[in-house]
């Protein structure tokens, strides 16, 4: 297998970061199961990379909770669990909640109009789709990920933004899995467009209380849907 030709650092870097993109996107989507072996060797072949920048982007991945690396047995997919997603509200709580009242307190006009803007696209999303689940659409879920993180874009922290992106796709994973769990979808519109809301007026304890039921309500959803399926799936 080789690789694209161009200098040696470059090439290694860039290689590593597709394999990651590639990679953590497969995941969050749920192409692979939870717990799914991950060989290297197999994934190189699927993505014609070679196999040091695909054990890069596997360790990468793994610590931001999306693979699990064995001790001496290679990768596996993160399993999901309800003692998982609680976990994960938590920490998403913790985070973003205060990424976005730091947002609220720090973004300018510009700042606003992108939250705006990224809020009615979501709206028309929401509406063509109807009571479709909405969680297993692309276009709906591309547009979910910018409403949310444009939400902290004016953050002052880096690290928390950082975060706030890596604890995102990591409840993606959650919710692909429990939109094809549950029998009926849940309808997100007025929770989106209420939070919007509170941001806009810049009424921060609104907004970050909203935002917290938000996450609450989606961990209440996954955690049933778990349950529902039964230990053997998530293990």
């Amino acid at each position: 297998m080789r690789d694209d030709p161009g200098p040696a650092g470059d090439t290694a870097a860039s290689l590593t970061e597709r394999a990651y993109r590639e990679l953590r996107r497969a995941i969050v989507r749920g192409e692979f199961e939870p717990g799914a072996r991950l060989r290297v060797e197999d994934l190189a072949r699927r993505y014609a990379i070679s196999s040091s920048p695909v054990r890069e982007a596997l360790n990468r991945l793994s610590e931001q909770g999306l693979v699990k690396l064995l001790e001496n047995r290679g990768f596996r997919v993160a399993p999901l669990t309800a003692e998982g997603v609680s976990d994960l509200a938590r920490v998403r709580v913790l985070v973003e909640c205060d990424a976005l009242r730091d947002a609220m307190a720090h973004g300018d006009d510009a700042w606003e109009a992108q939250v705006v803007a990224a809020g009615h696209e979501l709206a028309l999303a929401e509406r063509r789709l109807g009571n479709e689940a909405r969680a297993l659409d692309d276009d709906w879920s591309a547009r979910h990920r910018r409403y949310h993180l444009s939400l902290y874009a004016a953050c002052t922290s880096p690290l928390l933004l950082q975060m706030a992106d890596v604890l995102f796709d990591n409840a993606e994973r959650y919710r692909r899995w429990a939109a094809r769990s549950r029998p009926v979808a849940r309808r997100k519109h007025d929770e989106h467009q209420q939070l919007l809301g509170a941001v806009i007026a810049r009424d921060a304890d609104k907004a970050v209380a909203l935002l917290r039921t938000h996450i609450l309500r989606t961990e209440q959803v996954v955690a049933a849907a778990l349950h529902g399926a039964g230990a053997a799936r998530t293990q």
